[in-house]
């Protein structure tokens, strides 16, 4: 079984643990870690931005990852969300097994 994490930006902390609580809620995610306040440069249509936002890390199994996507652009702000999935290479054996007995 692959795991894996997904990163995601936010804008404001409420809309992160509205998404985190939906997507743990609904067993898509076993656990979502929001790290506050970071600083994000970017190009978006033609300028230079530059915003604080708020990451969610998302760790799932590699079966939930559309479903991860769709969720995310459903529920999120933005036109354009940032969801990241990086394949899970190595971890804790026991904290694989946890993340596989909570996602559904």
């Amino acid at each position: 079984m692959d795991f894996y994490v997904f990163l995601v930006t936010v804008p404001n902390i409420e809309e992160g643990k509205k998404i985190a609580r939906v997507l743990v809620e609904s067993k898509l995610a076993a656990c979502v870690n929001i790290i506050h306040n970071i600083l994000s440069i970017y190009s978006w249509k033609g300028n230079i931005e530059e915003d604080n936002e708020h990451l969610l890390i998302i760790k799932t199994k590699e079966s939930k990852g559309e479903l991860i996507i769709q969720k995310v652009k459903e529920l999120h702000s933005y036109s354009e969300p940032e969801c990241i999935g990086l394949k899970i290479n190595k971890g804790s054996e026991t904290y694989l097994n946890w993340i596989s007995e909570v996602v559904d």
